[in-house]
């Protein structure tokens, strides 16, 4: 891991919200292509710290460098794929995965396969014409990782996209993610407070603390790919993290 170019560095990161200290001096690095995910308890400042990374919210102090620059989504190529749906309910499904290329400008000969290839990926080649409403809760999450990957983001940003689903459809779509991760080979953080999806889907876990929230440990996860959660070794990183979540 430690001879793999950095993407991401996270440098004294600090955010309050008045007296409220939610991040407290992170620091890490991000790997280029890895698949990073990010526990820890119930609002301890998961969602916080993905909103610096978009200048949803301004740091109060530290710095996040994409490539060696200051990140600025105008200029770096990101995509962030919310808790909740957000696909646009009067655009079908082909224009849903193609908004992004086309707010990025790609060439119109490149659109369309761009698009095309997409949403094959997932398996709603059948549904390009269809709209939000006829879709189920999840093919309508497939939409929204088709339009985030359509644009081949350097910094794919997710904040548990699958909170919502059960757990056969979350299977499902964890699946065809690393699929597409593979295939794109971009740099993902995935925010869960699942623990069993961190360690199926991770390269790396970072462990938060609860508030006011600094990094506990980071994991390598080493597990070979594909992964079963019934295998014993599956088993005890998963319990590993648990363990180290607790709040007391």
């Amino acid at each position: 891991m430690q001879d793999r170019r950095v993407k991401v560095q996270v440098k004294n990161l600090t955010k309050a919200f008045g007296d409220l200290l939610v991040l407290d001096d992170v620091s890490f690095d991000v790997y280029d292509g890895e698949f990073l995910c990010i526990v820890g308890p119930t609002g301890c400042g998961k969602t916080t710290f993905l909103n610096s990374m978009t200048k949803i919210y301004e740091p109060s102090q530290g710095s996040i460098r994409v490539d060696g620059e200051e990140i600025n989504p105008q200029r770096h190529n990101l995509a962030y794929i919310f808790q909740e749906y957000s696909t646009m309910e009067w655009l079908n499904i082909q224009e849903n995965v193609e908004f992004g290329l086309k707010a990025k400008k790609f060439p119109k000969e490149r659109l369309k396969e761009r698009s095309d290839y997409v949403i094959r990926m997932v398996g709603l080649d059948k549904y390009r014409n269809y709209y939000p409403s006829q879709l189920s809760a999840s093919m309508l999450q497939r939409v929204v990782i088709a339009r985030a990957f359509a644009i081949e983001p350097d910094l794919l940003l997710m904040d548990e996209p699958y909170g919502q689903l059960d757990l056969s459809l979350k299977y499902k779509l964890e699946d065809e993610l690393l699929k597409m991760w593979r295939e794109i080979k971009t740099t993902v953080l995935f925010i869960t407070h699942n623990i069993e999806e961190a360690v199926y889907l991770s390269d790396r876990i970072l462990v938060l603390t609860n508030k006011p929230t600094h990094i506990k440990t980071e994991i390598v996860n080493t597990l070979p790919r594909p992964r079963k959660v019934s295998d014993p070794e599956f088993v005890a990183l998963r319990s590993q993290v648990t363990d180290l979540i607790k709040w007391w």
